[in-house]
This record gives C-alpha cells, structure tokens and sequence, in this order.
C-alpha cells in the first residue's frame, strides 16, 4: 500500500475527507520554501503536491506562473525539487508527497526519464500528476513510473465526457485530480452543486478517491467541496500569500484554516 493509499485508508476510518496544498518548489527561495514544506503536514495537510518550475506552464494562470519563475530565479529546477523531497524525508516519512508539473523539465534533464524516476523513487516521492501528458502518450512516463512505484494520478475535467472517460482513468492511481473549472489555476470559483454529480461519474469510472482542486480559495469553498468529493486541493490562494511575502508562520496559519474547512467537509 502506498502512502497516497493509506492516507485515505485512514481519512475513511476518520470520516474525513482530505485536504490537499500545492506550492511551488523553490519559491520564493530554497529556504523559505523548505520551512514552508517542513510546515505543511503540522497545518493539517493530508497530501502535499509539491510544484516543479516550468517557464511556460500552460495550466496554470497568473499566480502560480509567477512562482515558477521566481522559483527559477532563485536557481530552482528538478534537482533541487527532488533535494527538497529527500530532506523533508528526514523529519516525515508519512505525508504523501505528489510532483506536479510538465514533462519538458523531466524530458530534458540529463539522463532523462529513467533516471529522474530512480531519484524520485530514493528520496521519497509518491506519485506524480504531469499535466501535458494525455493517456495516449502513457508509455512515456505514466507507465514507466508506475512500474518504479510510482501513482500516476490523471486529471480529469468538466468537459471530460463519458467516451473519454475510461481512457483517462485506465492508468490512473492513488487518486483522480478533478479540475472544477474549466481554465487555468486561480480562476473561476468552484461550485459544489456543479461539481457533486461529476465526481461521483468519475469516482465509479475509476473506483479511486476524487479530489477537486481549481477555483478553491477559502475554508468555506474547501468545507463544501469537500463534502461531495474526497478531498480538496487549495494552490493558488496558498501561492499568492508566499509570494506576497507574508512570514511563514502566517502563511501556515492560512493552510491550517483551509485544511480545517476541508475536513468539516
């Protein structure tokens, strides 16, 4: 059993549902982004997905675009992502760790994919969300890091019908990212009315966890996603406090108030 899957194993036991926080590796530096990483799971967060900085990250909106690049600015990259896993590792070997990101940056390193999943193996990843990977080019990561260890978990979406449905779930595991809005990160509000039928399409088409991420900015909008899917992902509202420069402190106390609204949820 992976840790994604006993995490929810456990938040089942619970009657919980999970609280997922993204933050981009290396923002706004090294140092403050690891404090902030240290903090996460002592804030109540579930899983933790964890940014890789990308220059052209076509996913994202504004906000977490801006991170990358400060991330880049400060010298971030895929080796200095995976360092920050193994030192997170040292203190924590219970919290889920996912890599999210864009296959450019793992393509390109040196020694190229079978490398990068020998090291993210090592220093304590658990799965990986690659956003411009669709299932047809499965042979290209998802299954050779399924095959190290790895979960491979698929977004889905609201345009994501019930033709395509089974080929986005086929090679998915530990859980399946549903994307509220359509868009990019930090747009639109997500609706729990909206949202409910599609995850329970999606969680009976996978027969996996379904969290919902996109458009979740507040304790309140986590607390109502949350009670019609497994769990909640918060990126952007997160980002924007690092890189307004608030202290880390705060900006845990922010995680800790979304995380508390998620498992109300």
């Amino acid at each position: 059993m992976s840790r994604i899957d006993a995490t929810f194993a456990r938040l089942r036991a619970e009657n919980r549902k999970a609280f997922v926080a993204y933050i981009m590796a290396g923002d706004p530096d090294r140092e403050t982004s690891a404090r902030v990483l240290a903090g996460l799971p002592g804030a109540g967060v579930d899983i933790v997905e964890l940014g890789i900085p990308f220059t052209d990250p076509m996913a994202d909106g504004p906000t977490i675009e801006a991170a990358g690049h400060r991330a880049l600015a400060a010298g971030g990259s895929v080796t200095q992502t995976l360092d920050m896993v193994r030192e997170f590792r040292k203190t924590d070997n219970e919290t889920p760790i996912v890599l999210m990101g864009y296959y450019n940056p793992i393509y390109a390193r040196a020694g190229g994919v079978e490398q990068f999943l020998t090291e993210a193996v090592e220093v304590g990843v658990d799965g990986m969300i690659v956003v411009d990977l669709p299932p047809e080019e499965d042979a290209e990561l998802c299954l050779p890091a399924q095959a190290a260890g790895l979960n491979f978990i698929r977004l889905a979406t609201p345009t994501t019908d019930d033709r395509r449905l089974p080929a986005v779930v086929a090679n998915t595991s530990g859980f399946v990212y549903y994307v509220a809005v359509t868009g990019v990160t930090g747009g639109a509000s997500a609706d729990a009315a909206t949202v409910g039928p599609d995850v329970a399409r999606i969680r009976k088409a996978a027969g996996l966890p379904v969290v919902v991420g996109f458009g979740i900015s507040s304790p309140d909008a986590a607390e109502a996603i949350a009670g019609v899917a497994d769990g909640a992902v918060v990126g952007s509202a997160i980002v924007k406090q690092i890189g307004a420069g608030k202290p880390v402190a705060e900006v845990l106390d922010f995680v800790r108030s979304l995380a508390d609204g998620a498992h109300r949820g």
